[in-house]
């Protein structure tokens, strides 16, 4: 099944934010047209508006209002995408050339920044301090998190602590930003609020565990990158963490950590991690989170808007693309 499946009840709201990403991105200038719609027209899951509509159902739901924090969220994760490609020099995304690929360097970090602030001024038309206060925070950590993957690289020996560390920032928080906000913005109860926070920190912590182990574990063509990107960039995730504490492995990672390989030499490291212990216990974490966010569920008011959740989180947890 496919994730748009599982949310096609709120699909003329996910159009109507797609209308409103585009319209986000709009520039005089022909090229940060081009280039931000380059970005935009690559696809996505769209995770984060999507938590953002469905956490709004637990309260007023009004979409006008709730595409006020649904399009500056995912504009802040594209802005974060630009320049992540340009730290870790990738050529392709989602199967396409990256904006720094079909450009250059400086036209990448430059559609990043006008993206996100876009990003800002679209959410200042919600008078909300608190509402201010959560998203400024969050985007603090996701830069914080940026920084730390950086000063993390290469290094073959730091702990599963630092990988957690890293993830919660880079991808969990801005998805538990997305929960929290939606039912914030709808009027929901503390209760829910919180509930909420946390099944979207948790999901998104399985959520990016799942995507380090499918960058071992899926085909160049199903990634639209090649496989064993993460550790070509020198990103350490947690396959790696797992499989180290074979001494061959670890030979076979130090030796080619930090140079460039060739297509035979890559995938051989893919196929010997693929092939370890250390994927189902990488799934064995992923599934402990997946396992807290589904009791923070439980603890909702049952609905069409938790069902539809659950059956994402499932989707999350358990896909193989």
């Amino acid at each position: 099944m496919k994730l748009k499946l599982l949310y096609s009840d709120i699909k003329p709201e996910l159009d109507l934010i797609e209308q409103e990403l585009e319209q986000a991105v709009d520039s005089e200038s022909p090229l940060l047209n081009d280039a931000s719609l380059h970005l935009l027209q690559a696809g996505g899951k769209r995770i984060r508006p999507v938590f953002v509509l469905l956490a709004g159902k637990f309260g007023n739901y009004n979409v006008d209002v709730m595409k006020q924090v649904a399009v500056p969220l995912e504009l802040i994760h594209m802005a974060s995408l630009v320049h992540d490609d340009v730290i870790d020099d990738s050529e392709i995304r989602r199967g396409k050339p990256t904006v720094k690929a079909e450009w250059n360097n400086s036209v990448a970090m430059y559609t990043g920044d006008f993206i996100l602030a876009r990003a800002l001024e679209y959410i200042t038309d919600i008078d909300s301090p608190r509402l201010h206060h959560v998203l400024s925070k969050t985007m603090i950590e996701v830069c914080r998190g940026e920084i730390i993957q950086i000063e993390d690289k290469y290094k073959l020996d730091q702990n599963l602590r630092d990988y957690l560390r890293r993830i919660k920032r880079k991808t969990a928080l801005l998805i538990s930003s997305s929960c929290e906000l939606g039912a914030m913005v709808s009027g929901a109860d503390e209760k829910t609020v919180r509930h909420l926070r946390k099944f979207g920190y948790y999901i998104g912590m399985s959520f990016q565990i799942i995507d380090d182990i499918l960058d071992f574990t899926s085909s160049d063509e199903e990634l639209g990158k090649p496989a064993g990107s993460d550790f070509l960039q020198g990103n350490i995730t947690l396959p790696i963490l797992c499989a180290r504490s074979n001494p061959e492995i670890y030979r076979l990672l130090q030796t080619n950590l930090n140079k460039d390989l060739t297509d035979e030499e890559r995938l051989r490291i893919v196929q010997t991690i693929r092939n370890s212990p250390a994927i189902n216990e990488a799934k064995a974490i992923s599934e402990r989170y997946l396992s807290k966010a589904l009791k923070e569920l439980n603890e909702l008011p049952k609905g069409p808007a938790r069902k539809t959740m659950r059956n994402i989180a499932f989707f999350i947890g358990k896909r193989k693309f």
